[in-house]
């Protein structure tokens, strides 16, 4: 599957939900690094109050939005980054936020980059990108196998995917509380996720 068929006749609620279990990887001087897409958050674009997008709002900083399916639109909250793809044709500012991965591969370089235990490396959007070595320089390119990319032979099926309202969205009236946020459920690389939810063998995939 090419990077464009992946986003081609999708919903940007449905780009959110089939990302999970996509092999995100990331190619670095230290070699590639690897991860499973494991929580999304969708934004739904001008109409949204929780999106940058909202009431077409365009600025240097949110440019990249209004760029064809598979741009890379990063940018920087406080001291974080924050990855987002977007998801419909040029001119329709919708994107998915990636909030949560879990590592497969490069995980020595990751540590390296982000020095916590393995368990709390990638549990949020900040974190990930800490982890991948990331800041705003492919923010407005492509998704590209010689930088970002998403692997999808080496993608995981999730057992069962939920929904729920978005992280950090608030005052925003239906907004704020819009199922708008994906993930895989029992997978321990998800925001805020409980010790006793999680699946400690499979991580909510399926075998």
């Amino acid at each position: 599957m090419l990077t464009s068929e992946f986003f081609s006749d999708r919903s940007t609620q449905q780009v959110a939900a089939a990302l999970l279990g996509k092999l995100l990887v990331c190619q670095t001087a230290q070699g590639p690094l690897s991860a499973w897409i494991t929580e999304t958050e969708a934004y739904l674009g001008t109409a949204d109050a929780g999106a940058h997008a909202f009431k077409n709002h365009q600025t240097n900083r949110n440019r990249a939005l209004w760029l064809p399916a598979g741009t890379i639109y990063i940018y920087q909250m406080r001291t974080q980054f924050l990855l987002n793809l977007v998801t419909q044709v040029a001119g329709v500012p919708e994107c998915v936020l990636i909030r949560g991965v879990e590592p497969a591969s490069g995980i020595a370089t990751m540590q390296a980059n982000r020095p916590v235990p393995r368990n709390n490396l990638t549990t949020g959007p900040g974190k990930l990108m800490q982890a991948f070595g990331l800041d705003k320089r492919l923010n407005g390119t492509q998704l590209s196998s010689e930088t970002l990319n998403l692997d999808f032979k080496a993608a995981r099926t999730p057992v069962k995917i939920n929904s729920s309202p978005r992280i950090g969205i608030l005052n925003k009236a239906d907004w704020t509380t819009a199922p708008l946020r994906y993930f895989v459920v029992g997978n321990p690389f998800v925001s805020r996720v409980r010790q006793r939810e999680v699946d400690e063998v499979n991580h909510g995939w399926q075998e």
